[in-house]
Order: C-alpha cells, then sequence, then structure tokens
C-alpha cells in the first residue's frame, strides 16, 4: 500500500480547510492509500512561493516519508505555472507522485504531466485577468473621486496626547479612544516625527509629557515609540 500525504491551502484565517481535507480522505481512501501525514498552510496566499506547511512538504519528499502527495486542486498547490512546475521537478526527482483530485491528474503517466502544464497556465491566465479587472476597477473609482483603501483614523489626537501624559497605558489608550494598539502606537509616533523635524519650542501638551514618570516613558509593546519625553 502506498504511503499518501495530504497538503491543502485556504487564503484566509475565516476559510476552513476540513472542506478540502474531508474530500481528500474519501478520495484517498477510494484509490487504497495510508494517509501517513496531513499538511495545511491557514490563511497564506498561493503567490508565496515560501509557506511552512509547504517547505515541509518538500523537506519529507526528500527524505521520502510519502509515496503521493495529493492536492484538492492545482491551485491550491501554486497560482504560477513557473512556481508548479517547479515543484513537480522536484517531486518528480524523488519519486513522488502527484495527484490533484479536483482536476484528476496524476503524474503516473505522460499524459498527467502534459495536462499540469496546460491547466497550471489557465489558471495563472486566470489570476492575471482577476487583477487586471481589479485594478481597472480602482482607476475608475479613483476617476470618480472616490477613495481608494481603508478610511483615515478618525481620533482626537490632541486629547490622546494628553491621556498618554496622565499616564494611561496603551492598551487603555486603546480602549478610551476606540482605536486599535497599533493605531495609538502610530499617533505617538508621527507626533515624536513632527516635533523631531519641525518644532523649535514643543507645544505645552507636548511638553507635559517630560514630566512622565519613568514607567510610562517606555513600553515594550512600542519600541519605536519609546518615550515623547526624552526627545524634548
Amino acid at each position: 500500500m502506498k504511503r499518501a500525504a495530504l497538503y491543502c491551502r485556504v487564503s484566509t484565517v475565516d476559510q476552513h480547510p476540513e472542506t478540502q481535507l474531508l474530500d481528500l480522505r474519501q478520495f484517498a481512501a477510494q484509490r487504497g492509500l495510508q494517509i501517513v501525514e496531513t499538511y495545511t498552510d491557514h490563511g497564506v496566499s498561493g503567490t508565496k512561493a515560501r509557506r511552512p506547511a509547504l517547505d515541509k512538504v518538500m523537506e519529507d519528499a526528500r527524505r521520502h516519508r510519502f509515496d503521493v502527495l495529493i492536492v484538492w486542486s492545482c491551485e491550491r498547490l501554486a497560482r504560477s505555472t513557473k512556481h508548479l512546475l517547479q515543484v513537480l521537478d522536484e517531486l518528480n526527482g524523488f519519486g513522488i507522485q502527484f495527484v490533484s483530485q479536483r482536476e484528476a491528474i496524476d503524474t503516473d503517466g505522460a499524459l498527467g504531466r502534459a495536462i499540469i502544464v496546460i491547466v497550471s497556465a489557465i489558471a495563472e491566465l486566470e489570476r492575471s485577468l482577476i487583477v487586471e479587472r481589479v485594478r481597472a476597477g480602482m482607476r475608475r473609482a479613483k476617476l470618480e473621486g472616490r477613495r481608494i483603501g481603508r478610511a483615515p483614523l478618525q481620533v482626537n489626537r490632541a486629547l490622546l496626547l494628553r491621556d498618554r501624559a496622565r499616564g494611561l497605558s496603551l492598551n487603555q489608550l486603546a480602549g478610551t479612544h476606540r482605536i486599535s494598539k497599533a493605531s495609538v502606537c502610530r499617533v505617538l509616533k508621527e507626533e515624536r516625527e513632527a516635533v523631531s523635524r519641525g518644532f523649535a519650542r514643543p507645544p505645552p501638551l507636548l511638553m507635559s509629557l517630560k514630566r512622565l514618570p519613568p514607567q510610562f516613558r517606555w513600553s515594550s509593546s512600542c519600541p519605536e515609540y519609546n518615550s515623547l519625553g526624552d526627545s524634548f
């Protein structure tokens, strides 16, 4: 009985890899294959050639820990023809059989290897067309005066700095102003850079930060900011 490894990938953390794994397990059982390992890349884009689970697949294939690699679809393995062919060449060099359930492709024969090239080229073309449509839509939206991307941060910066001067922690600032902790760090960093670039004398509100107790001048969770007080 041949040893089989299952590989699945989902692009976002909201998607469930179990949807693919259920079909792959049934497929392996129908073919009489013994599943010895399952590899999952959860929330990883297919455009990335280096992925934790895929790297582990290639490492185990090199050590010949399985005989057959089964994927739900070719585009789960790679989005570009170049990357897919590179992976297949390495698997072929290791003597590992590749099977794609959705396309019914098996590299055990010459016909299967030829179909792999055709299918991967079509998948790459489809992705390129999607990218072009998205870019065209973004260009049209800009011409119509609509904003592209995330809305600007709505926060009272002066009030946030005053609360920081009062000794509030980063987590407390985030909760009080209803923004993320990363946004708090970004606001503090921008204020520090603004002071270092142009102000001959910092505004009184910022000067009050110099009088912060030492325990509030440094935050390990916001290392790029360090302390506003130390920069005056």
